[in-house]
Formats: C-alpha cells, structure tokens, sequence
C-alpha cells in the first residue's frame, strides 16, 4: 500500500513506473520533428526540435515568443539529458491534459522531485539568476512574502497548492512593491513614465503594443499630471479581472441597437451579469479611456475594445481590415471572400458604385477631352492651315464658333459608356489585386499590382472602343461642319446613334489594337502608382485614413506619367477612329498609321495632345478613384458595414477569446503556463548566453539544482 508520502509524491511530479500509452496522434506530432542519433538510432527531440513540435510556425502565441517555449522542454527533459525521447514526449503530452497544468508546469520547473515541494532559499536563488539586471527590486522578505513563505526564522517549504496560490498574487504584489520603489515622496503618486516601466516589466507579455505605449495618458483620467496608487490598482483590476470585462461587454453589445455601448452601459451590464465583482467607477473609467483612443465618441464597439483585451491587437481604422496593406474596401472585401457568390456579390457592387464614380470624373474634365481629340485629329497632310495653334487655342475657338456647350459635344455617349468602362476597370483591379493580396500581410507583389492594373485596362477596351469611336466623332463633327461650310460645302449633324447604325459592330471596334496598346500599359502604370503614393507618400495605414484632398492629388500625380507615356498609341487610335475627310491622310491599319504619321510629320506628332491628355486624364482618374473610394463608406456592401464589423458573431474575431478557444487544449496550456512563469519576471523567457544557461535551473527546479541532481554543461 503506497504511503501518504508517496501519494503526494505521485501527484506533485508524477511517476517514474509504468508510461502513459501513446496516442496516435503523440507519436506523429513526435515522429514530425525528431532526430535519429546515429550511433543508436534512437528518435529524440533537442530543444530547437521541442519548440517545433509544442509551439509550431505560423500560431498566434501573442506577445510570447517560439523560443521562449524552451523553458518547457526542461520539464518535457524528464533525466537531464538535454534531450526529449518519445516516452518523455508522452509524459509531457499528458501532463498539458491535466486541468491545472498550467500551474502544475509552473510547480515542477522549481519543485523537488525529491520531496514534491518548492524549497524557498532554492526558488529565491532561482529567481536571482532569471530576472533581469535592470528588472524593478523585489523584496522577498517583505510581509505579503512571509505570510505564504513564514518569517525568516521559521521558513518553510511550499507544497503544490501553496506555490500555486502564491504565484496567483505574485503580480499584484510586483506592482505594489513597485510603486512604493518610485514614490519617493512618499505622497501615493508617481509619475506616467514610472507607472509604464513598471507595467512593462510585470505585464509586457500579456499586454498590447498598443496598449504599453500608450500607458502615461492614464494620467489623463483625472486631475494632475501624475498617477496615484488608485489609478495602478484599478487598471491592475481591469486586467486581471479581463475575462468577465469582455463578457461584460460581450453580453452588453448583444442588448445595443448600433452594437455599440457606453460607460453607463457597461456599468449597467456588469450590474446583471455579476454578483459579487462590482467594477469602480474609476475601473470603468480606465476601460474606456484606453478603449477610446482613437474613438472618443464614448460609444464603442468589440473592436475599440479589442485594443485593451488582446494581447496581439493592430490599430484598425475605419474602412479597413485586418490586412493593413489592403487600402480599398472593394480589395478587402475581395481578398477576404471565400466563394463565387461572395466574389460576384461584391463585384456588382462595386461595379455600380465605380460606374457612378466613373461618370462623375468623365463629366469633370470632358471639356479637356474634346480639345485634346481636336489637337490630335489635326494632321499636317490637310488641305489649308491648321486650325489650331494649341490647346488653349483650340479651346478658345470651340467657345467662339459653336458657343460653351461646344466643350460638352458627345458628352452623352461619354457618360453613358464611360460609366461600365470605369466600373469594369476598378472592379477588375480590384478583384486581381484581392486575389493575390496576403490577407494576413495585407502586401501584394508588384508584380501583381502591375498584372492587375493590365488586365484592368484589357478588359475595359470592351467598352472603350465602341465609346471613343462614337465620341471622337461627335468631338470633331463640330469642326469638320466649320470647315465644310468655309468651302462652301454642307454636312449634316449626326447623332450618335446614327454613327453606332453606320459604323456596326465591326466598325465599333475598328482600333481596338491601338486601344489595347493604349489601356493596358496605361492601367498598368496608374494602378500601382496610385496605390503606392497612397500609402509610401500620402501615409495611408490603419491608423491614418486619407483625406479627399490627398486621394485627388495621389490621383492626379499617379495619371500624369501613365497619361502621357502613353499618348502615340491614344494618337494613332484616334487617327485609325476619325473618318478621313477629303484631303486628309488615310490608314489602313496600326502599322499603317504608324509608319505614316511618322513620315509626314515626325516623331512629335506622336505626342500631340499630350498635354491635354496629362490635364484630362490626372484630374479624370483623381475625381473618378476619389469618387469611388468615398463611395465605399457613404453606400457600403450590406452586412460589410463598419458598426456591422463590430456585431456578434462576425465580431467576435477582434477579442482573443473565442479564437483562442478554437486551438488544442495543450496548445492553449503550453502558453498559459508560460504566462504564469513570465509573471515571476520576463528574464525568465529571455535567451541566456552560455554562461547563464550554466548555472540556469533547467528541469528539476531550484532545489535539484543546489543538490548537484542537475548538471548542465
């Protein structure tokens, strides 16, 4: 019959007898990352292999990093061999299924195996050689220490609860005693910076970035420039006591109407869902100060809270999502669907919102348009002089012979065209660039950028040729009815129906070559740069959202080298589209038109209207992207609304809790296990050089380590 002794023995550290069958799924985790030793041909796992296998690439560890999981693999190294064999492997496999393992890896990385207990002169030796130099002074001795540990003369041994119970109210005792280290004057305040070193050092690995950085404005909450012990104790309290906080605010978003809630709220709920853990008013306070950084409005969602209960939590704007480096909500929404319906859902949406968009810009800068194809239609082999100088010339004298709606000739068919045109330009870069976006990231190779700005610009020419045959005829009817009737000749007005029933559906295409060679490098060109003034220029991030000013210049800036490098192909296609009247040169085909040009007037001819063409399509694009962009936030997808981002269920993502619930349980222990040891002091998960990792614990804790039972060379 096993003692009492040996019971407790057995429960504390476990036993050395008979081994834990292994699952299936142990021994492949096991047999995935282990090594052979060549001289016996036994699978083991070293410590970089036991990191692999317990805390694998690409999981969310929060702010716990890979290689600090090697503080596991002393307890995993059951004989102090410096390596983990399968059997060992099983052992610590069972040990994370245990409900308390989190406090009992805790309990072994400094207990006795010996005598199932936690030595104090060990584990206070052992935190002397883990914490860091710079770390705030703990006192051991203090009176909060000697009623879990006993007076000096009468110490005593911790058994497993008694560890387990102390290390639950380590923290709280670290803040206080560091607070006490600051206070100087003795008068119960610090000052901001003081109060964030300390958080820094006690609470760092369970804590946002954002949240760390931003710890001296909690001297904001109140009067006075510095912090008092309330104002520790009470963040201390919304920190520890997270878990209720979020559910909480949980259960009261599900009551809001615009899945949003006030202080008033939160206090309200906590009122019903708790029975005894009321919340100070100056707790909830501390809660929504930190919660409204960048949303002062006192009405917050899951996602502003976020900021103060995830540990891994990145600033998200309005208008964007998780993927930083996607700027657009129409490239998030496509980066972030799943399945065709979703993809074409989103794609019409957008395809309409980019039509309005479209034919908004087309409309701004038409006037512009119609003297950039006069100045480009003008050839040198015409019979008499030209009728323009340049294109304020040209501009002029459409003012003066056909009066101020003479700038707007064809504009009907301009907007009515360009409104798919555009749609189907941005719903197609859009859809490319979501596609090949990193969600996680948010980066897009430029090579994709440009791949998606191209194919944009390829499909649109289904619509564009059609549109600017049937415009640039309207545009130069004007001029050619002028100069008829100088000659004493007559030509009649035509619609633009009349030129769609004459031409047909061949003629409608005639130049689409030209077209081509003109919309996918153009595209190709605007797209990229306009998404990389955005965010390398403008600053555009999750933190900052850029204004109409600024979308208008990156606009206009981007449009200008796209625009004019690719001029000669917008030069030969409106020669190739224009109807030929007498004396004019005529060209049979792309090559044709080329060669000709060339000949009769040069390689500048290439560049005619190239001006114009750089003040219409710059302001053009900026109108039509800043247009669309707006768009986005004023009519949003149904369901893809901001204050919808924030509701239950799809919300639920911002806060850690429910995802994390989603990992293995061991995973999920292996981690918490590793935040109660970092609550001793973060040295603990800090790499030490050769020389600490001597004299470092390793498995067998403090006590094993005094005796000699451990030795690590």
């Amino acid at each position: 019959m096993a003692t009492v002794t040996e019971k407790v023995k057995e429960t504390l550290v476990g036993t050395e007898g008979e081994e834990p069958q292994l699952s299936a799924q142990t021994q492949s985790e096991f047999l995935r990352n282990a090594l052979e030793d060549e001289a016996t041909g036994e699978r083991y796992l070293d410590e970089k292999a036991f990191i692999n296998a317990v805390a694998p690439e690409g999981e969310d560890y929060h702010k716990i990093k890979r290689e600090q999981y090697s503080i596991l693999f002393s307890i995993a190294d059951r004989h102090s061999k410096d390596r983990v064999t399968l059997q060992d492997w099983s052992v610590f496999n069972n040990l994370l299924a245990k409900p308390d393992a989190e406090y009992d890896i805790a309990f072994r990385l400094f207990s006795d195996p010996a005598t199932g207990q936690v030595d104090f002169t060990s584990f206070k030796e052992s935190y002397a050689r883990n914490k860091k130099s710079t770390s705030i002074p703990f006192n051991w001795d203090s009176d909060w220490a000697t009623l879990y540990l006993g007076g000096k003369k009468n110490r005593h041994s911790m058994t497993y609860p008694q560890f387990a119970q102390m290390l639950r109210g380590l923290q709280g005792e670290r803040v206080r005693q560091a607070f006490l280290h600051f206070d100087n004057n003795g008068d119960g305040y610090i000052e901001p910076e003081d109060f964030q070193r300390i958080i820094q050092e006690t609470a760092a690995h369970k804590l946002s970035d954002n949240l760390l950085s931003n710890l001296p404005t909690l001297c904001n909450i109140s009067a006075g420039a510095k912090i008092s012990y309330a104002n520790v104790r009470a963040f201390q309290n919304v920190i520890r006591e997270v878990d209720l906080v979020e559910l909480v605010i949980r259960n009261a978003v599900k009551k809001s109407s615009d899945n949003k809630i006030t202080r008033v709220d939160f206090l309200n709920e906590a009122a019903r869902t708790t029975r005894f853990t009321l919340f100070t008013p100056m707790e909830a306070d501390i809660l929504f100060h930190f919660a409204s950084l960048d949303q002062p409005s006192g009405r917050l969602g899951l996602s502003d809270f976020a900021r103060v209960l995830d540990a891994s939590w990145h600033a998200k704007a309005a208008g964007f999502d998780d993927a930083s480096g996607i700027g657009g909500a129409a490239e998030q929404a496509v980066a972030n669907s799943r399945t065709f319906a979703q993809d074409l859902l989103v794609s019409a949406h957008h395809f309409g919102l980019g039509a309005i968009a479209g034919a908004f810009g087309a409309f701004m800068v038409y006037p512009i348009d119609l003297v950039k194809t006069r100045m480009q239609n003008q050839r040198a082999g015409r019979v008499g002089q030209l009728l323009y100088k340049n294109s304020w010339d040209c501009a002029t004298k459409v003012v003066r012979n056909e009066g101020f709606k003479g700038l707007y000739s064809g504009v009907l068919p301009q907007l009515v065209g360009v409104a798919p045109e555009k749609a189907i330009k941005l719903t197609v870069n859009d859809l490319v660039r979501g596609k090949y976006t990193d969600i996680k990231s948010g980066q897009i190779p430029l090579s994709a950028e440009i791949m998606a700005g191209g194919s944009a610009g390829a499909c649109q020419v289904v619509f564009t040729n059609p549109l600017e045959i049937v415009k640039i005829r309207l545009q130069v009817q004007g001029e050619a009815m002028k100069a008829a009737a100088r000659e004493g000749e007559a030509i009649p007005y035509r619609s633009a129906l009349w030129i769609v029933r004459h031409l047909g559906l061949v003629g409608l295409y005639k130049g689409a070559t030209a077209c081509l060679l003109r919309d996918v490098p153009f595209s190709a060109i605007y797209f990229p740069t306009y998404s990389h003034l955005k965010r390398d220029y403008f600053g555009e991030s999750p933190t900052k959202k850029l204004g109409i000013l600024q979308l208008l210049t990156a606009g206009a800036i981007a449009g200008m080298p796209a625009a004019y490098l690719t001029t000669p192909c917008d030069v030969i296609k409106t020669r190739l589209q224009v109807e030929a009247r007498k004396g004019d040169t005529s060209y049979t085909g792309l090559r044709d038109a080329a060669t000709k040009v060339f000949k009769e007037e040069g390689m500048s001819a290439f560049f005619k209207g190239g001006l114009a063409r750089v003040l219409r399509s710059s302001p053009q694009f900026g109108f039509t992207l800043a247009g669309y962009e707006l768009l986005q936030g004023l009519l949003p997808l149904p369901g893809d609304h901001p204050a919808e981002k924030d509701a239950v269920p799809r919300g639920v993502d911002a806060l850690t809790g429910l995802p994390e619930a989603r990992q293995p349980l061991p995973y999920l222990r292996s981690r918490n296990a590793l935040k109660i040891i970092l609550d001793l002091d973060l040295g603990f998960g800090r790499l030490k050089t050769p020389q600490e990792t001597s004299g470092w614990l390793g498995m067998r804790g403090a006590a094993a380590a005094a005796a000699g039972s451990v030795a690590k060379e």
